[in-house]
């Protein structure tokens, strides 16, 4: 018996973890934006206190969360893609193609990888 609701909640799976992703590396990129926050803060500040050292590590540790969010979409379109290949054919409806969810979490990847950079810079 053939059953295409095991391919969507696969589909499903994968999508999950896309948004996951897609939320660390916001997350990220508000945490490696606290540093200019903190920046700004200092300079309307009439005491001299350095937030250089804060702002370093607010921004290592954002990037370090953008690059989590990256990984996380492209190890859950890899896990994607090695269940959807064990499928039967039967079991993928016709009107689905198994390889756009997955081009949608690389590109979305590359994206995390091109913040990144922008944020390293």
């Amino acid at each position: 018996m053939h059953d295409p609701r095991v391919f969507f909640a696969a589909e499903r799976t994968l999508l999950a973890w896309v948004r996951t992703g897609l939320t660390i590396m916001a997350f990220g990129f508000v945490v490696a934006r606290f540093g200019l926050f903190l920046r700004l803060l200092a300079v309307q500040q009439p005491v001299t206190v350095n937030y250089t050292q804060h702002n370093g590590i607010s921004n290592a540790v954002g990037i370090a969360l953008v690059l989590m969010g990256t990984a996380c979409m492209i190890l859950g379109a890899y896990q994607h893609r090695s269940y959807v290949s064990t499928l039967p054919p039967e079991d993928v409806p016709r009107s689905h193609d198994p390889r756009y969810p997955v081009a949608l979490a690389i590109f979305l990847a590359a994206v995390g990888i091109v913040l990144a950079g922008y944020l390293a810079i």
